[in-house]
């Protein structure tokens, strides 16, 4: 895992202005290198051979924020959807919006992202009518999602689809 490149995705409100999504981003980046540093393991190597070497950021519009649990927000229910899936992700909260939940950061590494090295998998003509159960018992595709780095990577590739640059 530490062979591979390394960029920090983050999920900000679409109402905040430009400079203000970045330092949002930048406070759930501490975060999350705090978290990384407390869990240590792999988690904090990850982490500093980011921070380190790869250091790229990509700041997404993650949509509404609201805390109120009748009616959250899509910035809450994105990250609760990362958490579900076993994605470490770290928020931030600014104190001065009444402590609402303002960005969402999490890793992702080049087997989401680089889609040359790593390309989607392409069902063959002689398989294309099986059902997904069926699928995950061909080789070609356990071998495919060995490459890719397993079912977590699957649902960031699928969730990072959503987005658009924020």
């Amino acid at each position: 895992m530490l062979n591979l490149e390394y960029r920090m995705y983050g999920l900000v409100n679409y109402q905040l202005s430009g400079i203000q999504k970045g330092i949002q981003f930048g406070h759930a980046v501490v975060e999350y290198g705090n978290i990384a540093r407390d869990l240590g393991g792999e988690a904090f190597k990850l982490y500093d051979k980011w921070a380190r070497n790869d250091k790229t950021f990509i700041i997404l519009n993650g949509g509404t924020t609201n805390e109120n649990i009748d009616r959250t927000g899509t910035l809450q229910q994105h990250s609760e959807a990362l958490h579900s899936n076993g994605v470490l992700r770290a928020e931030f909260r600014e104190p001065d919006l009444n402590d609402t939940l303002t960005a969402v950061v999490f890793l992702v590494d080049e087997q989401i992202f680089n889609k040359i090295k790593y390309p989607d998998f392409i069902i063959s003509s002689n398989a294309s009518h099986c059902r997904p159960l069926i699928l995950s018992m061909l080789p070609e595709y356990r071998n495919w999602l060995k490459l890719i780095g397993g079912s977590k990577n699957i649902f960031l590739r699928e969730f990072l689809l959503n987005f658009k640059l924020a």
